[in-house]
Parts: structure tokens; C-alpha cells; sequence
């Protein structure tokens, strides 16, 4: 039987419409390959400038060990690495120039009489010694490290004027103020002046500092200080002979600072590793240029640890702390004879010791490390001659 012409007619029309639709097909894909294969090559093209660009950044930016006097201080980079420690670095005349160095006056100043206490704190960059040859550019309340010592009455108000003359925004927090921060602790502008009030209402010893961020990078500067407080009963704090102020800091350094100023190292800030630990911004400046009491008479020390991090654990060789007030716990009684009192960071405490024997008594933190870095000093009893280190 013969085929039906008209299926092989339909057949052969069919075959040719599946040829251009292959051939169809096939131009579509070998476009679409195309366009791919241009936009991966622009695509890594991108990418490449992408990472020269990231390489080129890097390399531009400062490090986190980069200083940058009247600046605000970075934060670490993540990977970043501290410079070297250089602690115990000295020049050959560290001698002679730690006696010729004068002293921060650890006295504590007299009170204010009246109702208002008037304080007005000056706020500066400026380049300070903070060893035996070794420089620091520091920022600071007034002109030194640590701020001016402020002297209250429980009940007085504290006025306090700060005019900021440094070349960036700083601010003060007083951890003996019980005010809105966002009121009072506020950053000033460079060449402005801020007033606020407070009052003392709480006995103690307390540490103030300037709280603009990066919190951490202003107290490793140097702006901190501390604020006493006596208590509106006599009776809880009773009158002692020698009254010495001594606030704990510590110092993290980016260079030596023996041939040009050091500034903040700001991965050993964040690490805790600090080059130098002083009592009231010098190291061991207190055993060339030691305190001084009379036999039997009862030294009082006032002790804030400004830190940024690390705890203060005050010891005095020789004796032991025959009164003792944590923090700002100014209770009745007082903690006795104490070997050893933890100051934390940003904390207080007050401490009587009464010694007889004449002789050379280091206080130091226990943490001797902290000692090695400079955190001890000398009470001289009875105005022996001579010197020793601990």
C-alpha cells in the first residue's frame, strides 16, 4: 500500500521547522555564552580593583599604634600588634634627673569654707615627664598628671568651670556626682567653657576622669583625678597627723619617649599591658622624694586607682593598715588591720597606718609588676637618711 502523500508533506515541513528551531537555539546559547563569559571577566576585574583598592587603604590608614596627638585615638584593629613593651628604659642619669624631678604634692589641700566650693579646671595637651628621660604627650586637667586634687565638704556644693584649651572635645565625669550624665557630662567644644553643679553628698574618696570616647584612650592619656570628701560626722573619719593623696595610672606607650615623646599605644591599652604604672603620673617619683611622718603619729592615705584597667592592691611594707575604708563605704567601724586592700579600677579607699619605729616604709600595689613599672614610693618615718627600693 502506498504512504499518504499528505503525511509525508506534513513530515518534511515538520523536520525543517525543528532545524531553524535548533539552529535558533543553538544562536541563542552561544549569545548567552558570550555575555557570561563578559561579565565574569568584568566581574574579577572588579573584584582585583576591589582588593588593590583595600591594600592601598590599609596602607594609608594609621595603625592602632599610630599616635595622633589632639586626636581622637583609634581603636585596635582586629590583628593589630602592640608595639614593644618599654618598660624599665632609662637613661644613664635616670638619677639625677628623678632628684632633680619635683614631686606631684600628694598633701591633701585644706577644705573651702562656705556653702559653695568654686572649682575651675583648665583642659590641655601638653608634653609631660612621666620618668626619669622619659616624655609623654599627655592630655590633662590644668597642667599636670593627675588633675588638681579637690578637697569637699559632705553637704557643699561643687561648682565646677571647665574651659578646654586642647585642640579636640573633652568632658568630666565625678564618680562623687549624682547627676544626669547627659546633662552635665557633655563634651566641650575647643576654646569653650561649661558649668555645672553638684552635690557632695557621699563621703569618700573618688576618682574623676574625662569621659569622652574613646573612654579608655582619655584616661591612658592622663585626664583623671581625684575628689575627697569628709564626712559631715567627724567621727567617722577621726583627725590623723599626715594626710597624702596618691592616685594609680597607668601608661601605654607607642615609642621609648627618651629621645622624642611617646603617645598612646592604643592595642596595649586594649591588651593591658602597660609600659609604666605610677603613683600620681611619675614613677617611683615618691622614693626619691619620699612622704614624711613622726613616729607615732597616724598617716592617712587617700587612694584612687584612675587605672583604665588594672586593680591597685595598696600595701605599706612594714605595718599593716590599722583602719581601712573600702571605696566609698565611709562606715563606723572601719575595717582592722589590714594586710592588703584591693582599690579597683575606677574605685577608692582610705587607709590609716600608725607607725612607731622610725625608718623607710614602701606602699606600693602588690602586684609587683606594677611595682617594677614604678608604682612604689617611701614613707619616711622620723626623717631617716638613706633610701631603699622594693
Amino acid at each position: 500500500m502506498a504512504a499518504h502523500p499528505t503525511v509525508h508533506a506534513h513530515y518534511g515541513e515538520y523536520r525543517e521547522e525543528k532545524d531553524v528551531g535548533f539552529k535558533l537555539l543553538a544562536l541563542f546559547l552561544g549569545l548567552a555564552v558570550g555575555i557570561l563569559g563578559m561579565v565574569a571577566v568584568w566581574m574579577g576585574i572588579s573584584a582585583q580593583n576591589a582588593r588593590d583598592d583595600a591594600r592601598a587603604a590599609a596602607k594609608a590608614a594609621p595603625t592602632a599604634t599610630t599616635s595622633m596627638p589632639g586626636m581622637a585615638m583609634p581603636s585596635s584593629a582586629e590583628g593589630a600588634r602592640p608595639t614593644p613593651s618599654f618598660a624599665g628604659i632609662a637613661p644613664a642619669n635616670a638619677d639625677a634627673l628623678a632628684a632633680a624631678h619635683k614631686a606631684y604634692p600628694a598633701a591633701l589641700p585644706a577644705t573651702t569654707p562656705g556653702p559653695v566650693l568654686n572649682v575651675h579646671i583648665g583642659i590641655n595637651h601638653r608634653v609631660l615627664s612621666i620618668a626619669p628621660g622619659i616624655k609623654y604627650e599627655a592630655w590633662t586637667f590644668d597642667s599636670g598628671v593627675p588633675g588638681p586634687v579637690i578637697h569637699a565638704r559632705q553637704g557643699q556644693t561643687v561648682r565646677v568651670t571647665l574651659t578646654n584649651h586642647a585642640p579636640m572635645p573633652h568632658s568630666v565625669d565625678f564618680h562623687a556626682a549624682r547627676v544626669a550624665p547627659n546633662k552635665d557630662f557633655v563634651d566641650i567644644m575647643p576654646g569653650k567653657s561649661f558649668t555645672f553643679s553638684f552635690t557632695a553628698g557621699d563621703p569618700g574618696v573618688f576618682m574623676y576622669h574625662c569621659g569622652t570616647k574613646p573612654v579608655l584612650a582619655h584616661i591612658a592619656n592622663g585626664m583623671y583625678g581625684a575628689i575627697v570628701v569628709d564626712p559631715s560626722n567627724p567621727n567617722l573619719l577621726p583627725p590623723v597627723h599626715h594626710a597624702y593623696v596618691l592616685v594609680s595610672g597607668e601608661w601605654y606607650l607607642n615609642a621609648p619617649g627618651n629621645k622624642k615623646p611617646a603617645s598612646l599605644d592604643m592595642v596595649k591599652a586594649h591588651q593591658m599591658t602597660p609600659d609604666w604604672v605610677t603613683w600620681n603620673g611619675y614613677a617611683a617619683q615618691y622614693v626619691k622624694h619620699p612622704l614624711t611622718a613622726h613616729p607615732g603619729h597616724t598617716v592617712r592615705f587617700y587612694v584612687v586607682d584612675a587605672g583604665p584597667s588594672i586593680d591597685t592592691d595598696f600595701h605599706v611594707v612594714g605595718t599593716v593598715l590599722e583602719r581601712a575604708w573600702l571605696d566609698a563605704a565611709v562606715t563606723d567601724p572601719p575595717l582592722h588591720n589590714i594586710q592588703t586592700a584591693t582599690v579597683p579600677a575606677g574605685g577608692g579607699g582610705i587607709f590609716d597606718v600608725n607607725i612607731t619605729k622610725p625608718g623607710l616604709y614602701p606602699f606600693v600595689t602588690h602586684s609587683f609588676a606594677s611595682v617594677d613599672m614604678g608604682a612604689v614610693g617611701l614613707l619616711n618615718v622620723g626623717d631617716v637618711s638613706g633610701t631603699m627600693s622594693h
